[in-house]
């Protein structure tokens, strides 16, 4: 059965690092994605951690029962300026000693390219894979990616066939509920193709913004180069969910043990209590519908 796991970002702002694994075991959950913060390892920068703030993560995670499912970090490390993409790199290869000390086989993360440079930003995605393929079967470790809105690739298929092109299983994909329509709105296409190699799924909700002849959203001037999703509540957006866990489940995901179901709500934090409950409840009848 797969994992239900929390995103404890919601949290950033009124709770210690170390505490996140207290709150998802008060709002009902076993495991914890861990997530970029301050204390931990920050968005684009190196890990600020030791070994013994480590082993202070594996005590809390066992003092709570709240297992860690993965580590989402985000570095650049499809980044087209070559310094940048190099220090990901370091960066990466520490976060990934990081999951081997804490016994954690799977990471998720983004491209993190830039669409503007998409040649470019795919040949430093290359570039790093080369080099980070053999840190990751080393450590037994897993890297899931996800193609994010303003990523060098956002469909669904082009990303899965980027990532086959490494031809490693060392590297799978993330399938994002809230970047569906960004990705091409393809579950029912996508998700088989993936196999199991589809890592994990993220549940929020969104709505498509392709909608209305293009105009659900109105940004000023015209034509700005901008990428406009939420992470909303199942059910609060336009994400077809019985469909997707259908796929989900007809593909064999839901039952796997090493398949991961994280709920990742932002822009809720004032209900996020509230919010991370009723998330845990709709993704365990989701399941128990489709599986």
């Amino acid at each position: 059965m797969a994992r239900i796991a929390l995103d404890p970002t919601p949290y950033h702002s009124t709770h210690d690092f170390l505490d996140f694994f207290d709150v998802a075991a008060a709002n009902g959950y076993e495991w914890i994605q861990l997530t970029p913060h301050p204390d931990w390892i920050p968005f684009f920068g190196h890990p600020r951690v030791d070994d013994a703030y480590v082993t202070r993560v594996r005590e809390r995670s066992a003092s709570t029962g709240v297992k860690i499912t993965s580590l989402l970090p985000v570095q650049r490390l499809s980044w087209p300026e070559e310094p940048l993409r190099q220090a990901a790199v370091r960066n990466f290869t520490r976060i990934i000693e990081i999951a081997a000390q804490l016994e954690v086989p799977v990471i998720n993360t983004e491209f993190s390219g830039r669409p503007e440079r998409a040649e470019e930003s795919e040949a430093g995605f290359y570039r790093s894979m080369e080099q980070l393929i053999p840190v990751l079967e080393r450590h037994g470790v897993t890297l899931n990616i996800d193609p994010h809105p303003d990523d060098f690739v956002e469909d669904g298929l082009a990303a899965w066939q980027i990532i086959r092109g490494l031809n490693s299983t060392a590297v799978g994909f993330v399938y994002v509920a809230s970047h569906t329509f960004h990705m091409g709105d393809r579950a029912e296409s996508l998700i088989p193709q993936l196999g199991d190699r589809l890592g994990a799924v993220y549940a929020a909700d969104t709505f498509d913004h392709n909608r209305s002849h293009g105009l659900r959203y109105i940004t000023n001037p015209p034509g700005n180069a901008v990428r406009v999703h939420q992470h909303l509540a199942i059910g609060d957006g336009d994400v077809d969910w019985d469909q997707l866990f259908a796929v989900l489940g007809e593909s064999g995901f839901l039952a796997r043990e090493d398949a991961i179901l994280c709920s990742n709500v932002f822009g809720e934090d004032e209900r996020a209590d509230e919010v991370s409950r009723s998330q845990l409840a709709r993704i365990t009848d989701l399941v128990a519908k489709h599986s």
